[in-house]
């Protein structure tokens, strides 16, 4: 399904000098911690923690797909802000586009398809109900 009414959250991270390479860049990878944390942090929102995920449904969300498309650099002590929301919920996975900007300019947009898994056999299973809910309250 399409998101319709698009949930959205934003996350604010500090730019470390260990985030940064040899240039004094953030270095490619990061954004990837840093969109981890944004969509972490938006489950949080929604009352969703991912050990109580794993704990009481049994399911994990791995990382299926990740697409990062750069504009411009974030530097040391930036203040990040990481825009996520969700574009297309199916029974077994999500997407989510997030943005990553500093003052207002767009340095990084990515696409992050995660996938639900069994936590014991890591096999594919449909996301919990109550999670999809949290997202959008009117799903059956």
């Amino acid at each position: 399904m399409r998101a319709s009414a698009t949930p959205q959250g934003h996350f604010a991270v500090r730019v470390y000098y260990e985030d940064t390479d040899h240039g004094g860049v953030v270095y490619h990878a990061n954004y990837l911690r840093f969109m981890e944390r944004a969509r972490t942090e938006m489950l949080r929102e929604r009352g969703l923690e991912l050990d109580q995920l794993e704990r009481d449904d049994g399911v994990i969300f791995a990382v299926r797909r990740a697409r990062l498309d750069f504009r411009a650099p974030a530097r040391f002590n930036h203040l990040l802000d990481i825009e996520t929301q969700i574009d297309e919920v199916r029974p077994l996975r999500m997407r989510f586009t997030q943005q990553v900007a500093h003052a207002g300019m767009l340095l990084c947009r990515g696409e992050v398809e995660v996938a639900c898994l069994t936590a014991a056999d890591f096999r594919p299973t449909p996301i919990p109900r109550h999670v999809l809910r949290a997202f959008f309250p009117d799903h059956p």
